[in-house]
Parts: structure tokens; C-alpha cells; sequence
């Protein structure tokens, strides 16, 4: 899953996995984690996919930064070294567990 923020406000619907590649293939088929264990790819094979993907956002979007949560999150030293992107690329402070907490809070917010 992904999440957009734009001027401190979470874009609903906002699903960057669904991006197509210049292949025209899913990006979260090809650069997800889930992909990963699927491929049974080294942290290091996936990284340069997963930079690739990071550099097709950049040139969409021109982000300030990337914040990454889920599993991989747990294991970027794995990978790090294989970002090339010139736009910061940080953990989410609670990793895997992000986007309950954030599901959780624009929930709250909702029924509010």
C-alpha cells in the first residue's frame, strides 16, 4: 500500500502500487515486498527494482521525501545501498505497523 501527503493531508484513494512501469506492467507485481518473497529475490535484486520504481515517483510527483513503512522498512540496511534517488528516503518510525496506525487515525478522524 502507499499514501500521498500533500500540505500536511492524507490523498485519499491514492494507490502509487497500481502505477505501470514502462513496460506496462503493475509496479507492486514488480517492486513490492510482496514480489520479493514471491521472486525469492536477494534484498539487494529487489532494491535496484525498488529504486527504479522510487525514480518513476520521483519524476511524477517531485516528492520532498519518501517515507517507507511495511516489512522492508524493518530491513533497509539491506538495501539502502541501492537507492540511488536523489530525494531523502527515511523508515516510518513504527515500520510494519504505519498504516494501521495511520488506517486507525483517519478512521477516528472520519467519524469525528
Amino acid at each position: 500500500g502507499s499514501g500521498v501527503f500533500f500540505n500536511g493531508r492524507l490523498l485519499p484513494n491514492f494507490e502509487l502500487g497500481h502505477l505501470l512501469d514502462p513496460e506496462g506492467n503493475l509496479y507492486e507485481h514488480y517492486a513490492s515486498n510482496a514480489a520479493r518473497k514471491r521472486e525469492d529475490l536477494s534484498f539487494e535484486e529487489w532494491g535496484y527494482r525498488f529504486n527504479e520504481y522510487l525514480h518513476h515517483l520521483k519524476r511524477l510527483f517531485s516528492p520532498d521525501l519518501f517515507i517507507l513503512g511495511g516489512g522492508a522498512s524493518k530491513k533497509i540496511d539491506k538495501f539502502i545501498h541501492t537507492l540511488t534517488v536523489d530525494v531523502p528516503v527515511r523508515t516510518a518510525s513504527k515500520n510494519n505497523d504505519a498504516g494501521i496506525i495511520g488506517a486507525a487515525m483517519a478512521a477516528v478522524q472520519t467519524a469525528n
